[in-house]
């Protein structure tokens, strides 16, 4: 093999594995998604609208009241913005979801086992990784000789 050849081999050596490991996150993270989801839980913040906020905003709607004139009357519950009035746009928002549940009520259901069912099997590329890692240790295989490893 020519001096190219080998530091193409060389590179390809020490930098694989953290292709692989990107693909191993990436597996882990989606696997854990998908059981918080299957018991109910989901991360990100509260929704500022709740369920008692909404069936009073859709109640008022149904009496001929604007948003406009809904919002004053309302009041966040919980979050940092507790005992404020949540803003137009959010109220609209939870409208429109609302509507979407609605109309599509076996697509909401039917959600968390789609998701399952697109997550990808595992790839042999990321049994070659574990192999490689098992044979390397957690950092992967050294750098060729006369380079530093970035830390």
């Amino acid at each position: 093999m020519d001096a190219a050849g080998v530091d193409c081999a060389r590179w390809l050596s020490c930098h694989f594995p953290q292709g692989a490991e990107r693909e191993n996150i990436r597996e882990s993270t989606l696997e854990g998604l998908d059981t918080a989801s299957r018991k109910g839980k989901h991360g990100g913040r509260p929704p500022v609208i709740t369920d008692d906020m909404l069936h009073t905003v859709l109640r008022r709607r149904a009496n001929g009241e604007s948003v406009e004139q809904i919002q004053p009357d309302l009041i966040t519950p919980t979050g940092k913005r507790k005992g404020h009035n949540p803003s137009v746009a959010s109220i609209y928002r939870a409208l429109a979801e609302h509507a979407k549940r609605e109309a599509y009520p076996e697509a909401a259901e039917k959600a968390p086992a789609d998701f399952a069912a697109l997550q990808p099997a595992k790839s042999p590329a990321s049994a070659c990784y574990l192999s490689l890692r098992r044979s390397f240790g957690r950092t992967g295989p050294s750098p060729p000789e006369g380079r530093q490893r970035n830390r």
